[in-house]
C-alpha cells in the first residue's frame, strides 16, 4: 500500500463553524443546523440516533446480484475484501460519489472518500453487530469531459486533450500521459493505471483500490446491464408516466417558497441514451422518443423492448442517479458537498413515490491544510490561521490595526460630531424649522470628510507594513488559490508527494459526525 497502516498518528487539528469558513448555500447550512422548516425534506438526521433508525428501516433484496457484479468489475484487481460481506443481511453501505477526475481531481474528492471510510468505521464501533462498507460511486456515465479533463499540481494546470466523446468512463486513458509529459516526478501509481487499463473507469478503480482498498473501499460502476435491469421498472415509469418530474417539481416549488435557491430541475424524461461515443438526452417528440442532436428515434413499443433487453442504454440524469444508487445498494447514507446535499433535498417526494427509503444526507468533511512553514509565517505576523478566512481587504486592515502603535480610528470623533450637530440642529430649529435639512446636509459633508481622512490615515499607515502585507498576500494565495477554498483547486499529490502519510493524517483528523470546517496543521 501507499501509506502506513496500523500506527497512531497525532494531527494538530482545529474546527470552526461553516459560517466562519466560507459562504456556503443557505439550504446546506440550514439543514446542518436542523432548521425546522426543512424537516419535511429529508428522513433521518445524520447522527447516531438517525443511523439506528435507518438500519432498522433499510431493506435490500439484490445482495447476490450486487456481489457478483462487484466480483466481475474487480476481476482485473482481485476480489475486493468487502464483497463477500455484502451477502449478509446485516451489512450496509455508506456512499459518496464523484466524477472520474484525472489524478483524483480536486483535493475534496479525497476528503469525500476518507469521510466515507471513517463513517463506516464509526458505525461499526457503535453498532458492532452490523457491517458497514464504504462505497465510492464512480460517475462513469457522465459525459462532461471538460470538468474532468485537468488537474492542478504545484501551481501548474495539466490538461488532457482527446477527440473521444460520450461517457468518460468508457474512454481510453492512455492520452492522459501526454498531458504530463513534462512532469518530472510522475507518480507510478497513476502512470501504471492510465497506461495499462483499457478504460478510464478501470484506471480509476485501480488507483483508488491501491490507495483505499485495505480500508474496505469498494468502487462501483453503475454502467452495467444487470444493475440497470433492477432499475428497469423506474426507467419505464419515468419515460412513460413522468412521475419524477411531477414529484421533484412539487418539492422544488416548496423549497423556493421558503426562499431557497435550488440546484436541479426535473425533465419530462430524465434519461440519456448511452452508447459508445454518445450520451445524449432523450425527449418525446410527437409519438417518438428521440435522442437529442441525432437522427435516432424510437416508437413506444421499441422503447419498451429496449428497456426489457438492453436497459444499459438508459443513463439516468442528476435527478434519477440518486434513486438508481439507492435501488442497487443496501445504502444508509450519502456523503456530499454543499451543492449535493442541497439537490438531494429536492428528491424525498420522488423517493416516497417509488417506495424507496431516502438515505441519510451528510456533509463530507471539509478542510484547509497548512504546513509548518506557513504556520510559522502566520505566527510571526502576529495572526491566527482563522484570520485568513477574512476577506482580503478586511484582513489587511485587521493586520495594520493590530500591528500599528497609532490610533487609526476616528470613531470617537464621529460620535462627538453627532452630539455637536444635535445641538446645532436644536438651535436651528428654534430659529427656523426649515433649516433642519440644511443642518443634516452639512453634517453629511463633514462626516464624509472625516471618513476620507480616516481612510488616508490607514492608507499611509499601511505603507509602513508593506513587507508584512506582502507576506499576508503570499500566504493567502497559497491557502486560498484564486480566492477560493484550497480543497476546490489543489490536488492531493501537492501534499502526498512530500508526505506519504498525508492520507493517514486525514483519516486521523476527520470526524464524520462533526459538522465543522477542519484546519489541519501538518
Amino acid at each position: 500500500m501507499l501509506f502506513l497502516e496500523h500506527q497512531i498518528i497525532f494531527v494538530d487539528n482545529q474546527q470552526i463553524p461553516f459560517s466562519e469558513a466560507a459562504n456556503f448555500p443557505a439550504l446546506f447550512t440550514d439543514f446542518i443546523n436542523r432548521k425546522a422548516e426543512l424537516k419535511p425534506f429529508y428522513g433521518n438526521f445524520p447522527n447516531l440516533e438517525g443511523f439506528k433508525a435507518q438500519i432498522t428501516s433499510k431493506k435490500f433484496e439484490h445482495r447476490e446480484l450486487l456481489t457478483n457484479v462487484l466480483i466481475d468489475q474487480y476481476a482485473h484487481l482481485g476480489t475486493p475484501s468487502n464483497s463477500s460481506v455484502l451477502k449478509d443481511s446485516n451489512t450496509f453501505t455508506v456512499t459518496t460519489g464523484h466524477q472520474l477526475n484525472i489524478f483524483t481531481g480536486p483535493l475534496y474528492v479525497i476528503y469525500k472518500i476518507v469521510s466515507t471510510i471513517n463513517l463506516a468505521k464509526k458505525l461499526k464501533s457503535e453498532f458492532p453487530q452490523h457491517n458497514f462498507v464504504p462505497v465510492y460511486w464512480m460517475a462513469t456515465e457522465d459525459h462532461d469531459f471538460e470538468e474532468i479533463s485537468y488537474f492542478n499540481l504545484f501551481g501548474k494546470k495539466y490538461q488532457w486533450q482527446t477527440a473521444q466523446t460520450g461517457a468518460v468512463g468508457r474512454m481510453k486513458p492512455q492520452e492522459i500521459l501526454d498531458a504530463i509529459a513534462d512532469l518530472t516526478d510522475k507518480h507510478p501509481l497513476f502512470v501504471d493505471a492510465y497506461q495499462n487499463e483499457p478504460t478510464l473507469t478501470q484506471a480509476v478503480r485501480r488507483y483508488m483500490h491501491a490507495l483505499f482498498g485495505d480500508e474496505g473501499l469498494i468502487c462501483i460502476d453503475g454502467d452495467d446491464h444487470r444493475l440497470k435491469s433492477i432499475f428497469s421498472p423506474i426507467i419505464s415509469d419515468d419515460i412513460f408516466t413522468h412521475s419524477a418530474e411531477t414529484h421533484v417539481s412539487a418539492t422544488t416549488s416548496e423549497l423556493e417558497k421558503l426562499n431557497y435557491k435550488t440546484q436541479i430541475f426535473a425533465r419530462n424524461v430524465n434519461f440519456f441514451y448511452l452508447k459508445d461515443g454518445l450520451r445524449s438526452r432523450l425527449e418525446w417528440v410527437g409519438e417518438h422518443l428521440t435522442v437529442v442532436g441525432t437522427d435516432i428515434k424510437f416508437t413506444a413499443d421499441q422503447v419498451r423492448e429496449l428497456i426489457s433487453k438492453t436497459p444499459e442504454v438508459f443513463s439516468p440524469n442528476v435527478v434519477l442517479r440518486p434513486l438508481y444508487q439507492e435501488t442497487i445498494l443496501p445504502n444508509l447514507a450519502y456523503l456530499g458537498g454543499p451543492s449535493e446535499v442541497a439537490y438531494w433535498l429536492q428528491l424525498p417526494a420522488m423517493f416516497a413515490h417509488y417506495k424507496t427509503l431516502f438515505p441519510i444526507l451528510m456533509p463530507r468533511n471539509f478542510a484547509l491544510v497548512i504546513n509548518v512553514a506557513s504556520s510559522k509565517k502566520i505566527e510571526k505576523l502576529g495572526l491566527q490561521i482563522t484570520d485568513f478566512f477574512k476577506e482580503d481587504n478586511e484582513l489587511k486592515k485587521y493586520y495594520v490595526g493590530l500591528s500599528s502603535e497609532n490610533s487609526l480610528s476616528l470613531d470617537q470623533q464621529l460620535k462627538a460630531l453627532d452630539g455637536i450637530f444635535e445641538d446645532i440642529s436644536k438651535q436651528a430649529l428654534a430659529v427656523d424649522p426649515t433649516l433642519k435639512a440644511a443642518v443634516e446636509a452639512e453634517k453629511t459633508k463633514v462626516v464624509a470628510s472625516i471618513q476620507n481622512l480616516e481612510k488616508r490615515l490607514k492608507k499611509q499607515e499601511e505603507k509602513k507594513f508593506e513587507t508584512g502585507i506582502g507576506q499576508i498576500e503570499g500566504i493567502k494565495n497559497k491557502l486560498f488559490p484564486g480566492g477560493g477554498l484550497q480543497e476546490r483547486s489543489e490536488n492531493f499529490l501537492n501534499f502526498y508527494q512530500n508526505d506519504p502519510e498525508f492520507i493517514t493524517k486525514l483519516k486521523a483528523a476527520f470526524d464524520p459526525l462533526d459538522f465543522r470546517f477542519n484546519i489541519i496543521h501538518i
